[in-house]
């Protein structure tokens, strides 16, 4: 059985009223951990991919390398994700003020943690609300005028426009129930 141990030590001096290391004096107090490597919880995200091993008269590469060059680590939700399509300063006007019926405009940086966990949600939504819903992406660091222009304060923002007027906004990494809930109720 696999185990980490963490310690931490305190210590404690007399010229000093609160805790701080001392390189003279001993650990006061020593706390060990002990966890299980097995009870951590178990990430499906990546998954290990093999890649051909090159002829060493063609590689470039130098003789000593950190890792096995017969293996590398592909993430499997880039498969998943959906593209939405980009609005900018030009297509504004044509793509989300004079389009008919509702639009679905995902305010995000390419910065933002958040932004990058709803991606996902806002693509299965333009999939799932095809021919009813136009969903669009705009970064907020490319077009800063349209996210001043609206208000944005905070990414990701979520917003819903009808015939060219904002009807409903939702602020954060919602969940998807959260988003078709919103959606439904301007369908």
């Amino acid at each position: 059985m696999a185990t980490i141990t963490d310690s931490i030590a305190l210590y404690s001096s007399a010229q000093n009223s609160y805790l701080r290391p001392a390189i003279s004096s001993r650990p006061a107090l020593s706390i060990s951990v002990r966890r299980r490597l097995d009870a951590l919880p178990e990430f499906r995200g990546l998954r290990v991919h093999l890649l051909p091993k090159p002829s060493p008269a063609s590689s470039n590469f130098p003789k000593a390398r950190p890792f096995p060059s017969s293996a590398g680590i592909v993430s499997q939700a880039q498969d998943t994700t959906l593209d939405v399509p980009t609005v900018t300063d030009t297509t504004w006007n044509s793509l989300v003020l004079k389009a008919d019926g509702p639009v679905l405009v995902e305010f995000w940086a390419p910065w933002c943690g958040p932004c990058r966990t709803i991606h996902p949600v806002v693509g299965e939504l333009a999939k799932e609300y095809a021919g009813k819903l136009k969903c669009f992406k705009l970064s907020t660091d490319d077009t800063p005028s349209i996210a001043t222009l609206h208000g944005i304060r905070s990414v990701p923002t979520i917003m819903i426009f009808i015939n060219g007027e904002k009807k409903d906004a939702i602020i954060g990494a919602v969940p998807k129930t959260t988003l078709t809930a919103t959606i439904e109720k301007f369908l």
